[in-house]
């Protein structure tokens, strides 16, 4: 059998990128996952990430740390209040404090250095442009914009063979539809980890955005959600 190429998968431990992590193994990918310990204020997410990666079988998952708490500026990495049972006409308008500055260029910037210094030339990320987050970083634009940094400022991009490709095959689809493409996969949502502001123990909130398209997806996806919410959590 054809050695299958490798490629760098960002897992966040959310529900996005496990089935990000999926779609790259099952397109016949090599998987070598990074995780970035950046200075959010909850660990559980870096736990559910090193669950994920070893129940689905990565080929090696680096867990890196940076300082993004050093800036501060979002409710995730700074003492913010994170917004809570906000309108879905509220969550999709503008850019909200959830809003990590230039979080996944640095992100990408790191996956690509790793990409590189194991000779992968594709690097899946888990964003999307439908679920009404505002993040300008989750766009297409960014994305394409990115990718031309990636071939001009590289070594691999400069004199390899073939160019960097960066993978986002979420980024189009509904929440519900990217729910409905994990369970084919057989992801266990169960290991995965969305709430901007759980329990110590790993509970979530239910209130956050996050929580709210999540909750929201599952229910149209006609399939409920596995994982703990706290008490009284209100459900679609």
């Amino acid at each position: 059998m054809p050695e299958r190429p490798p490629a760098v998968v960002l897992l966040s431990g959310g529900l996005d990128s496990t089935t990000t992590l999926a779609i790259a193994q099952a397109e016949g990918f090599d998987v070598h996952a990074l995780t970035l310990q950046y200075g959010q204020r909850h660990a559980v997410e870096i736990d559910a990430a090193r669950r994920i990666a070893s129940q689905m079988g990565v080929t090696r998952h680096v867990v890196a740390a940076i300082d993004l708490r050093s800036f501060g500026g979002s409710a995730l990495t700074d003492d913010i209040p994170v917004p809570k049972d906000r309108s879905e006409s509220e969550i999709g308008h503008g850019i909200p404090i959830t809003y990590v500055p230039a979080r996944n260029t640095v992100f990408l910037s790191l996956a690509l250095a790793f990409a590189e210094s194991i000779d992968a030339t594709d690097i899946f990320l888990g964003v999307n442009a439908l679920d009404y987050s505002g993040y300008p970083d989750c766009r297409p634009d960014f994305v394409a914009a990115f990718t031309r940094v990636a071939n001009l400022g590289t070594r691999a991009g400069v004199e390899g063979e073939r160019p960097f490709r960066i993978h986002t095959p979420l980024i189009a689809l509904s929440k519900a539809a990217i729910i409905r493409r994990g369970v084919e996969l057989g992801v266990d949502y169960a290991l995965t980890v969305s709430c901007y502001d759980p329990d110590r123990d790993g509970a979530a909130c239910g209130k956050c955005d996050a929580c709210r398209l999540r909750l929201r997806g599952f229910a149209a996806a006609g399939t409920s959600d596995p994982i703990r919410y706290r008490a009284g959590a209100a459900r679609p």
